[in-house]
């Protein structure tokens, strides 16, 4: 069985002490430009694991994700139009 998962955003100062943040969940991806890391955590140990990251001297702040809130799947309501443009 898949564990349900919760997506934080991590803003950082430093991005190479950001690779740490490995060992509190999964760490997805880290963008050096803009300075945040993605990590995805158990949601039943994400409290814990939030107290635990905001007590980090190189975080400046966190946001949590609603990707799993958005809707993904779509319904064909609106007829195709794409027989208006042919040829």
């Amino acid at each position: 069985m898949i564990p349900e998962r919760t997506g934080y955003i991590i803003w950082v100062n430093d991005v190479k002490a950001a690779r740490n943040l490995d060992k509190y969940g999964t760490l997805h991806y880290v963008s050096k430009k803009m300075q945040y890391a993605v990590l995805y955590v158990n949601a039943e140990k994400a409290e814990e694991a939030v107290k635990n990251v905001k007590r980090l001297n190189y975080v400046k702040k966190i946001e949590r994700s609603y990707r799993n809130e958005i809707k993904t799947e779509y319904s064909k309501d609106v007829p195709d139009k794409t027989r208006f443009y042919g040829m």
